[in-house]
């Protein structure tokens, strides 16, 4: 059987956690987040299964962080097109097109593979011929997008959604995943933070259990949008980079229905 990860995300979000944990040590992580604060997660769009206390807020989904402003801000809900595993994006997206964003690496531990796989995420956009385009800047830590190589053992990596038309500009990644791992997989965690930062949610966001095993829940509507893409399939969509979970053999290159995703959106 696989060992799989999934990938989450933050709400400005996104961020990797191990999924292969008990579901006693599954209740003592949830146990730390209040009944409340679980709510205001649901009214967001966001399940409330296991979520993570971390870094000052809350991780969810398994690769999504949400600050406590992120839970107590209004916003106008947007409802949500009920539907099996589609690409979906949130309602803030990149602006200002055509774009140029800078991404840059910092922290202790930076490894060979891991500014690799940044090159090749930003190569693999690149690539699409896209209004929005990517430029690695080096291990300067001042890009628009900065990956930071952070101590955690809670999970791989984290981003964000857009905000007033800019993208997401923190990528936590890891440092237990900067080694020992495929240039493929190290690749695909970063292009799938990157994929939150300018706005996508995951496929299979509507049905997790398609990439992560399990049971499947429907999440609802909420504020923060999960928005059909037009032009992508309603049924399932297997190697999508924006699946909510991997093993750490995988190597997901956008396939026809993320470059269809892409190119309509950006």
């Amino acid at each position: 059987m696989r060992k799989l990860f999934s990938i989450i995300a933050v709400a400005a979000f996104a961020t990797l956690f191990i999924v292969a944990c008990s579901k006693s040590a599954k209740q003592d992580v949830q146990a730390e987040v209040s009944q409340e604060t679980l709510n205001q997660i649901s009214a967001l769009g966001f399940s409330s299964d296991n979520v993570i206390a971390s870094d000052g807020g809350y991780i969810v989904e398994g690769d999504i962080f949400l600050s406590p402003q992120d839970l107590t801000t209004q916003k106008t809900a947007h409802k949500l097109v009920i539907a099996n595993e589609e690409q979906y994006r949130t309602n803030n997206l990149v602006t200002g097109l055509p774009r140029v964003i800078t991404v840059s690496l910092s922290g202790r531990n930076i490894t060979n593979l891991l500014e690799d796989g940044v090159e090749a995420a930003v190569a693999r956009y690149n690539a699409e011929g896209l209004g929005l385009t990517f430029q690695y800047v080096g291990r300067t830590g001042n890009g628009t997008i900065n990956i930071s190589v952070v101590n955690t053992g809670q999970y791989i990596a984290s981003a964000g959604f857009p905000s007033g038309g800019n993208p997401y500009g923190t990528i936590k990644y890891a440092r237990n995943f900067t080694s020992g791992y495929s240039l493929g997989f190290v690749t695909t965690v970063v292009a799938h933070e990157m994929g939150h930062c300018i706005g996508f949610r995951h496929t299979d966001y509507m049905n997790r259990s398609y990439s992560c095993g399990g049971s499947g829940g429907n999440e609802g509507s909420g504020s923060v949008g999960a928005v059909h893409i037009s032009g992508t399939p309603t049924g399932p969509d297997a190697d999508s980079w924006m699946l909510a979970c991997l093993s750490a053999s995988t190597n997901r290159p956008f396939n026809a229905n993320d470059k269809k995703a892409l190119d309509y959106l950006y």
